[in-house]
Formats: structure tokens, sequence, C-alpha cells
């Protein structure tokens, strides 16, 4: 199959683009043919940079996925600039304080869910009716591997992430007549974005990269493009036929 066949024409909507792992997300999908709308909330430099080096088209969009009127706003831009959405893929997400349950505080609780799952929410249900008129599309979500292990300290990643599971079950089930897919893929610990910014914050306890090894069956960190290739593959027509599924690339973590 052509790399030209594994899309259609538009785009492929990729929120949390000036992250590590939604940057590299975004350039195997265009490596693989797509054009892109790339969308950042506050850092538009690494949206740009990729922009413009990328071999498709790519356009590069702010929002504040928590507020209705940005959200409707870039909607309506991308499909404007692009034609069609065929895509959304789902990288975004606030930098996770690595904290007890029992030491995190509910004002951080109450974020993590808000942009998380209610941002998830909220532009799953803003794409579906242009989905629908043309044809279908795919949401592929950047979960977590903590689904299969709890990791120690990472609750507000995997708490908010976990609902959103559940919420794409139902998407896949419910709009499946449509021709809209919804997968997810869970995330490991990725030499990327956020894991480099906490490993330089410190947030991580003594022992906890030995401990963390121990539990992984591949004994290094993946990459962003790891995670793109997962994503490439569930977003494109090779995954006509895959819905409502979790792939896990976390190298074996909680086997």
């Amino acid at each position: 199959m052509q790399a030209e066949a594994l899309f259609p024409s538009g785009c492929a909507l990729v929120l949390g683009a000036s992250g590590g792992i939604g940057n590299g997300v975004a350039e195997v999908l265009a490596a693989d043919g797509s054009d892109l709308a790339l969308v950042y909330n506050r850092k538009a430099e690494p949206v740009e940079t990729l922009a413009a080096r990328v071999p498709t088209k790519a356009s590069c969009h702010q929002c504040d996925i928590t507020d209705a009127a940005s959200l409707h706003k870039l909607i309506g831009d991308v499909v404007a600039e692009h034609g069609r959405i065929h895509s959304l893929i789902w990288a975004a997400g606030p930098l996770v304080e690595q904290t007890l349950l029992s030491e995190t505080s509910e004002a951080a609780w109450r974020r993590a869910f808000e942009v998380e799952v209610h941002g998830l929410f909220a532009v799953v249900q803003a794409l579906l009716p242009h989905m629908r008129e043309n044809g279908g599309g795919a949401i592929v979500h950047l979960g977590s591997a903590g689904h299969r292990r709890w990791p120690a300290r990472d609750g507000l990643s995997v708490a908010p992430k976990a609902a959103n599971e559940s919420f794409l079950r139902g998407i896949a089930v419910e709009e499946g007549r449509f021709g809209i897919r919804a997968n997810s893929i869970l995330v490991g610990v990725i030499d990327a974005g956020m894991f480099r910014e906490l490993m330089a914050q410190g947030q991580f306890p003594d022992g906890w990269v030995e401990e963390t090894h121990k539990a992984l069956a591949l004994k290094n960190w993946g990459r962003s493009e790891d995670i793109g290739y997962a994503a490439s593959y569930l977003a494109s027509s090779r995954a006509a036929y895959v819905t409502g599924q979790q792939i896990s690339v976390s190298g074996g973590f909680g086997l």
C-alpha cells in the first residue's frame, strides 16, 4: 500500500502538538502522508518549527481546549484551511506533578480532569458532526500504560486517562455506524517532553529509574516516534477494522 493511500484528503488534528510526544507523533503522520493541523496552547515555537519542515501541508493553531468558544473556532478554522479533519490525535495535557494520591490537592485533581477528561469530551463532541458528514474518521487517544500496573505518584495522569478509556469505548460503540473509530495508545516512559521536564525538576525519587527498569521487559525508555508509529497506524486505513482497542507502547511495562 502506498503511503499516499493511508489517509483520505484533509488533515489530522493534533492536540498537544507542542509537547515532545505530540510533536513526534505529528512528524510521523506527516512522513506517512497526512496533512496536519497542529494545535498548541502556550508554546508556539515547537509547532511552527515542525510545520516548516514536514513534507505535507501543515497549519498552526492556538487553542485553549477548556474554553468552548476557542475550541469551536479551532474546528471552524481547521475545516476552512484543510476541508476535512480525518483524524483527531489527543496528545494534550498539563505537566503532571508526581505526588501520592493522599497528598494530591483537590485543585490539582480538578485541573487534571478539566483538561484531560472534559477537554477530550468537548473536542470529540465538537468533531462528531463533521466526521459523520464526511464519511467517518479516527480518534486516537494517548493514554497511560499505568492502567496495566499502577505507577506510584502518577495518579494525576493515570486517573483522568482511565476515564477517557471508558468514554472512548462508548464512542466506538455509538459512532461505529458512521464510520468513526476510537482507539487508545497506552504510553509508557518516553524519553521526551514531560518526562524530561519532570526529571530536570527532580520529581522522581531516588531509585525510581532502577525500579521502573525492573518493570520493563525492554530495558530502555521509548521514543516519541514509537508512539507516532502506533498513532499513524490507528489513524490510517490499515486500521480500518480496528476500534475500541488499546495498544500498549511501553516496553512491556506491567507484564
